[in-house]
């Protein structure tokens, strides 16, 4: 398996990927997640012996004050492996002279493992400050 980056990936790819995941807000809307994808500040893939995009990691970033991990997935028959974590720890690489490190995501066990291994807490469990995240999707 390869890590590689680039922004510029083919939609049939990505379509591929997000939907083996059953993230239809975004499939339903190719062009935009063509668009997301580019318009991403970093993007990193995961992609099988055999060319098939398996993972994908993208954040958005100042590259100062925030950096917001905005995507990361890896196709169900790739989970367990390392993977998530593989793409996790190179954004986190990255971006480790960023102050704010920021993800939204399911309150799923597997997921909440991952992030919590890799140094995340929940806003509410914060020790250090009082914290409020807000989201509105629209």
């Amino acid at each position: 398996m390869t890590l590689r980056y680039d922004k510029h990936l083919e939609i049939d790819d990505l379509l591929g990927l997000y939907r083996s995941v059953g993230w239809n807000a975004y499939t339903d809307h190719p062009e935009w997640l063509q668009l997301a994808v580019e318009g991403s500040t970093y993007v990193v893939t995961e992609w099988s012996t055999d060319g098939e995009l398996i993972g994908l990691a993208r954040a958005i970033s100042d590259n100062h004050s925030i950096f917001y991990l905005q995507d990361i997935l890896v196709k169900p028959e790739h989970q367990g492996h390392g993977i998530g974590r593989r793409l996790l720890d190179d954004c986190l690489e990255r971006f480790d002279r960023v102050r704010t490190k920021v993800l939204l995501t399911d309150d799923d066990d597997a997921p909440r493992r991952l992030y919590e291994g890799a140094g995340f807490v929940r806003t509410a469990d914060y020790p250090d400050a009082e914290l409020n995240a807000y989201v509105r999707i629209d």
